[in-house]
């Protein structure tokens, strides 16, 4: 602050440089051109601009029950009902597909390992017959609900390239270490043509995202993808920089990966031991706790969740609620095993006085 408290948008900043080349030193591939935005939704939106630019295309396809941001055109984007409704019309080419949720196939048919395949394969059906999609966009693992197969995004991929469509994929909710990569898609062997970051990336002090693209993807120098006052902000710069750096000498990626681990077999066990959970999965400290009126049914299980919640905040234990039934474990990545125990302690005691109310 006492430097440069503020940067105009015609200018850059040493801290700013420094801060895009560190991100861009590890990513995968050639992604190493960077855009920093005030936020998600912008990042996003800078991202399907630059997709448009760089293919003369405009459609878009994304997924039903995903978020990508509050602005109109990331709501569009988005596919969650309660964003979506009572805003009257959404932005035009915004083609939407079933997300990969083995648990709640929108039809049944074939095999229980066939769903991801059928699914992927759809995006492309829906990429030859349309024909002018910019791009595909999506979190690689949607924050619990659905984590996909390698096999899944590895078909989605190669569509793309086929198709002349670019693949983005948000990161913003997780990225940085969360799932025991540096990145999300790190864990799927699939690298996007763009990545959109954000949240943890300003070490939570700040508001900064930012967008990723692929080294051939830098031919938009003359059009203004973002024009944000705030859009390379020194002290987020500075607050990024230091939290890398911070992962980096604590080793706090391989920490999230143990401690990842850990949770979930512990949360498996809880599992076992009470027939509201009706599943548990997770990569890294990004960890779902799904639960259900029965596991035959699968009915989400929304008023006990509620009421689970609310007990465990009384217990001192916050977590946000997916969908209304899954409990989403998005601890600090220096939370330690004890502090983990006493989690999930509050949890399945919450979940035992909720079960026996009944």
């Amino acid at each position: 602050l006492d430097e440069l408290p503020f940067c105009p948008r015609r200018y850059t900043n040493q801290v700013a440089v420094d801060f895009a080349k560190k991100i861009a030193s590890l990513t995968p591939g050639n992604l190493n051109t960077v855009l920093f935005a005030p936020g998600g939704a912008e990042a996003n939106s800078m991202a399907i601009k630059l997709a448009r630019v760089v293919t003369g295309k405009y459609k878009t396809i994304s997924m039903w029950d995903s978020f990508h941001g509050a602005t109109l055109d990331t709501i569009s984007l988005s596919g969650e009902t309660v964003f979506r409704k009572g805003i009257g019309p959404l932005m035009c080419g915004t083609e939407h597909v079933p997300p990969p949720d083995i648990h709640r196939r929108f039809m049944n048919i074939g095999k229980p390992e066939e769903w991801e395949i059928l699914w992927a394969k759809y995006v492309e059906y829906i990429m030859e017959k349309e024909g002018d999609v910019a791009a595909v966009i999506s979190e690689p693992m949607r924050s619990t609900p659905y984590i996909p197969s390698k096999e899944y995004w590895q078909i989605i991929r190669r569509a793309c390239d086929k198709y002349g469509a670019l693949l983005i994929f948000d990161e913003v909710p997780h990225a940085l270490g969360r799932t025991g990569q540096w990145f999300t898609c790190q864990n799927f062997d699939v690298t996007p043509d763009i990545l959109v970051i954000g949240k943890g990336l300003g070490g939570g002090v700040f508001p900064i995202a930012a967008m990723i693209a692929d080294e051939k993807l830098d031919v938009a120098g003359d059009i203004a993808l973002g024009h944000f006052t705030h859009e390379k902000s020194t002290l987020g710069a500075a607050a990024g920089l230091a939290a890398i750096n911070y992962i980096e000498k604590h080793n706090l990626i391989e920490h999230s990966r143990k401690l990842g681990a850990y949770t979930l077999e512990q949360a498996q066990k809880m599992m076992n031991r009470h027939p509201l959970i009706g599943s548990v999965r997770g990569i890294g400290l990004f960890i779902g706790i799904e639960l259900v009126k029965d596991r035959e049914s699968r009915e989400p299980a929304v008023e006990e969740a509620e009421k689970v919640m609310y007990k465990c905040l009384s217990g001192g234990v916050s977590f946000k609620l997916t969908m209304g039934n899954i409990i989403t474990l998005t601890p600090a990545l220096v939370i330690t095993k004890e502090e983990m125990d006493f989690a999930l302690g509050v949890i399945e005691k919450a979940i035992e006085e909720v079960s026996r109310e009944g």
